[in-house]
């Protein structure tokens, strides 16, 4: 019942800010709410004090007593969707899949998967030494186990 009536509120919270889309929501058998949001551009402040209160006003604590807590994606959360790609084209990812592992920049996004680019030295194909070579490689979402954005410092 309690997820149910908390789930409705956020779900028309979030309508009325597009850029905010939920990432993960669970209500634990003691009525602790959480919420994990991001943003096409960024969570702020602001914007989960607004999710904490569409849904805190709306609930009567005299009827369920409950904890709630609203939270933006951390800076080393995992991308779990699709949409929080388009927004980090540019940056570094680190992306496992189940045969392998990359590190490059994210270049593409398409409805489909990721194309991420890196510069590798490989052997000269007559000689010795090493070249520097550009690769390529485009990633299914389905194939994705894992992508993380490496943060730089």
């Amino acid at each position: 019942m309690l997820k149910e009536k908390v789930e409705t509120l956020l779900n028309d919270a979030l309508e009325q800010d597009e850029s905010l889309f939920l990432i993960d929501f669970s209500v634990s058998p003691d009525h602790r709410i959480s919420v994990v949001l991001d943003g096409d551009k960024g969570v702020t402040v602001q914007d989960c004090i607004k999710i904490s209160r569409a849904i805190e006003h709306n609930l009567d604590r005299e009827e369920e007593d409950f904890s709630l807590e609203v939270a933006s994606a951390g800076a080393t959360s995992p991308l779990v969707l699709p949409r929080q790609y388009s927004k980090n084209v540019g940056r570094k990812l680190t992306v496992r899949t189940l045969e392998d592992h990359f590190e490059g920049s994210l270049t593409t996004v398409t409805d489909t998967g990721i194309v991420l680019e890196w510069k590798a030295r490989e052997p000269k194909p007559v000689g010795k030494g090493k070249v520097t070579v550009q690769k390529k490689k485009e990633i299914g979402f389905s194939d994705i186990k894992e992508a993380k954005v490496m943060l730089k410092f």
